[in-house]
């Protein structure tokens, strides 16, 4: 008779499984479910070496996915990096600023933020400036709320080879000098790529700031998630993690084919020779990243309609196309030949305009390559039009949904000053795109545009419209508010099919790994506060303990 490794039993188990929902007991060996059921039935398992776990009543359900998060990004930013918060004041920042540079030499790189856009005015004509008043020996490079912007000091600007006399840089903005023409150390998309090769981390660093990601996943109950922009050093770090045993979650990796964050496009053949070379047990690479389109606080993000004229924007030269990153016919052949390589595509696409060229060009590979079984997706999927909401469900295509950046937070009013009102109620349009049974799935997308990586806050978020901190108050689109069964499958079965892993994780079945997390209350009998504010009790992914309260 088989024994088990360990039994989990006197719970609650929802298993998100619809041929058993509901059990009380479970048992694992070598890091998968053998069975899910009746305490009685599950303790005829119990061994000699069988450790038991009474869980005295609490609740246990599968472990959370997360489908976009920098994760290497964000720990860099607790470990090393100035982080003042969403929230703080621009002089709160350049204090951060001086102090550090009294803190480093001025060969280390001042790296942090955020700024926001609302800051803009403040920074004056020539921002770069402002950072030189602190020091021109240093080089200072600042990013906005979105990443998608840098705010750089004189001497940043010239190690990246942007001196005065720069011309512009296809797929990016160079702010100037109203005066003198220089760059005014404000940099967008692309344009940022020079700057950002200056921050350079050791892979002593890098190693670090995984396990930091590691240990802050699990304490979140997160049991799998995907890096949505991965470049070689990024690989490279998690890669070697794996071998080492530290990567202590399931994850996959989008190789990055077009980025205005890193240059030039990467060749095709050049990907598969990263997939080839980096791929592990636990480190799944057949996705592939672009970016379509930018952020709406940089005029970056391309909407069918222009930005609202209050905000600066000449709406008489409006031309949708204008801003998006690649050609629709570039983006066609792209989409075409990744999906016959086999890698599923995140695209970047937060405007509405940007968003239709993304689910034409899946249009366009499943023409010519036939329905290869890819669920290609449009990651943030912040802004979709009446037209194109059924076609992400005729297309198997998948709407990525970040809650964290469309609840009322500090970035709200920035969004409703580019966008206007009316629009910004449009945002994430979760219900309509389940009632176009569109396959949804979660991604915070820290520390890009999030503050943390907590999917309880967006899980509570989903359910209300509504930010749980005080401090924000207000609700956006509240007739686009979902059910809690409506949500539950994004985080965990959708998730999973997202790393194409739906076989193995996601619901807590017989024979898939024994990724679960327990907590104190089930889900349904706690209020979108209580939700918002869960933590939990143990994650344990493959059968392990990787976190306990």
């Amino acid at each position: 008779m088989t024994h088990a490794d360990d039994v989990w039993t006197g719970g609650s188990v929802l298993t998100m499984d619809p041929a058993r929902p509901m059990a009380e007991a479970l048992a694992t060996k070598e890091g998968r479910l053998i069975a899910v059921g009746s305490t009685p039935d599950v303790l005829n398992l119990v061994g000699p070496g069988t450790k038991v776990h009474d869980l005295h009543g609490q609740f246990v359900m599968p472990g959370l996915v997360e489908s976009h998060s920098h994760a290497l990004w964000g720990a860099c930013r607790t470990l090393y990096d100035i982080y003042v918060g969403f929230d703080a004041s621009l002089s709160d920042l350049l204090e951060a600023v001086r102090q550090r540079c009294q803190q480093n030499s001025p060969d280390q790189v001042v790296y942090g933020g955020p700024w926001r856009p609302v800051m803009r005015a403040e920074m004056g004509a020539n921002p770069r400036a402002l950072l030189d008043a602190i020091s021109t020996e240093h080089t200072i490079i600042l990013h906005d709320a979105s990443q998608h912007l840098l705010w750089c000091n004189s001497r940043a600007l010239e190690r990246a080879g942007l001196g005065d006399d720069v011309a512009d840089i296809p797929g990016g903005v160079i702010e100037r000098d109203p005066a003198s023409g220089a760059p005014n150390g404000v940099l967008a998309e692309a344009a940022t790529a020079p700057a950002r090769a200056l921050v350079q981390r050791s892979d002593a660093q890098l190693a670090e700031a995984l396990r930091e990601a590691m240990r802050y996943f699990c304490s979140l109950g997160i049991t799998a998630f995907k890096e949505p922009m991965a470049f070689e050093e990024e690989l490279r770090t998690y890669q070697a993690a794996d071998l080492r045993g530290d990567l202590t979650i399931h994850m996959a990796a989008h190789i990055v084919h077009s980025s205005p964050l890193g240059g030039d496009l990467v060749p095709f053949d050049r990907m598969d020779d990263l997939r080839r070379t980096y791929s592990s047990a636990n480190l799944r690479l057949d996705f592939a990243k672009l970016f379509l389109d930018g952020v709406a606080p940089g005029f970056t993000a391309s909407f069918i309609d222009p930005y609202v004229a209050e905000s600066g924007y000449d709406v008489a030269s409006h031309d949708p196309d204008a801003t998006l990153l690649i050609a629709p016919a570039e983006l066609n052949q792209m989409l075409i030949e990744l999906d016959q390589r086999g890698y599923t595509v995140k695209m970047h696409a937060v405007g509405d305009n940007a968003i239709r060229t993304g689910l034409d060009a899946i249009a366009a590979a499943r023409q010519v390559n036939g329905h290869s079984g890819l669920r290609h997706e449009i990651a943030h999927s912040n802004y979709v039009s009446d037209r194109d909401l059924p076609r992400f469900r005729a297309l198997g295509a998948v709407a990525e949904q970040s809650p964290k950046m469309w609840y009322p937070n500090p970035g709200t009013p920035v969004q409703i000053a580019f966008l206007g009102e009316e629009r910004v109620q449009r945002n994430h349009r979760i219900a309509d795109l389940l009632t176009h049974e569109a396959e949804l799935i979660y991604g915070s997308d820290w520390p890009a545009a999030a503050p943390d990586a907590n999917p309880w806050t967006g899980l509570s978020g989903m359910l209300t419209r509504r930010n749980t901190d005080p401090a924000y108050p207000g609700v956006l689109a509240p007739e686009q508010a979902i059910s809690l069964s409506h949500a539950l499958p994004i985080f965990t079965q959708n998730g999973a099919r997202s790393l194409g892993m739906e076989q193995e994780t996601g619901s807590l079945t017989v024979g898939k790994w024994a990724d679960f997390i327990v907590l104190d209350k089930a889900l349904a009998d706690v209020t979108p506060a209580e939700l918002a504010a869960t933590q939990p009790r143990a994650t344990i992914c493959r059968g392990q303990i990787v976190h306990h309260a």
